[in-house]
């Protein structure tokens, strides 16, 4: 009686300790499971963290090639990558969580989204630019067309304006010096001794021009005797830095066409030797020519 309520026992005993064997088996394994699908979730939380991060660098990367375009739309440009920069500082300093990672990726997404916009925007741009920098250029080189053929023509224009002033000029011919003698009765005898003239006659041609300016021109006769000596008025002028010293004037009016000018110098005991006579319009020597007395 006794042994049977010895084994009764035993079995009880051996029952309760493969329960609570069972039990333990059961919650190790419950452990073991528990840590493994913590381990996988830290990896995978690691693991999403740095493809967080590095999508966010590629999108700085993207906004830093942007920027360094010098495009117009710089600024805000910079505004979306420091938003970017900022939100990767936040996320390396985040314990990297399933809930604040779940945050970090929408807000990528936002990002992501903006830039895209952004870049179609820069594209168009680009495109804009380049499409005026053609045109510009296109003007430029017809502006510069344009510069050279204005000064072609500014030194055409000069050299016709030249052209036109030497041929507006008028030409003298034919300049010829004699001296006479003066009779009582007026009439005038040619002579070429010194001690018998009383007066110089000078005579010129003006050549026609057709497209001088018609009007009454005005000469300057310069006389000079063996001696040096300005004969007539010696009347002196100033044009700008030159100073000329004339023996008389002779005003002719002048239609365009061939005009002889003939004009007299009085004197007395005129010198022996050769005389110069010049002519002058203004300060222009025109004609010269130059004759003796004995």
């Amino acid at each position: 009686m006794e042994n049977q309520n010895s084994n009764s026992k035993l079995k009880s005993i051996i029952a309760i300790l493969a329960v609570l064997l069972i039990g333990s088996l059961i919650y190790i394994f419950k452990l073991t499971s528990d840590a493994k699908e913590l381990q996988t979730v830290v990896t995978t939380t690691k693991s999403d963290k740095e493809a967080v991060l590095k999508d966010l660098a590629a999108l700085k990367s993207s906004y830093d090639q942007a920027i360094a375009e010098n495009t117009s739309m710089s600024d805000e440009l910079i505004e979306e990558r420091d938003k970017v920069v900022k939100l990767m500082e936040e996320l390396k300093k985040s314990k990297g969580d399933v809930a604040s990672l779940s945050r970090f990726k929408q807000q990528y997404n936002a990002l992501e989204v903006k830039m895209k916009n952004l870049m179609e925007e820069v594209a168009v741009l680009k495109v804009k630019n380049q499409e005026l920098t053609t045109n510009l250029d296109s003007t430029k080189v017809v502006l510069e067309d344009s510069k050279k053929y204005n000064q072609v023509l500014v030194g055409q224009n000069e050299e016709l304006a030249k052209t036109v002033e030497k041929g507006q000029k008028l030409s003298i011919t034919n300049l010829k010096t004699a001296a006479y003698k003066l009779r009582s009765s007026g009439k005038q005898i040619e002579t070429d001794k010194a001690s018998r003239a009383d007066v110089l006659q000078i005579k010129f041609t003006i050549a026609e021009n057709k497209i001088a300016k018609s009007g009454d021109k005005v000469y300057y006769v310069q006389v000079i005797d063996a001696k040096n000596n300005v004969l007539g008025d010696k009347a002196t002028i100033t044009f700008g830095d030159t100073s000329l010293t004339y023996s008389f004037t002779s005003t002719v009016k002048y239609e365009n066409k061939t005009v002889d000018v003939t004009e007299q110098l009085k004197g007395k005991d005129f010198a022996k030797g050769t005389y110069f006579v010049n002519v002058f319009d203004k300060e222009e020597l025109i004609s010269k020519s130059s004759f003796s007395l004995r």
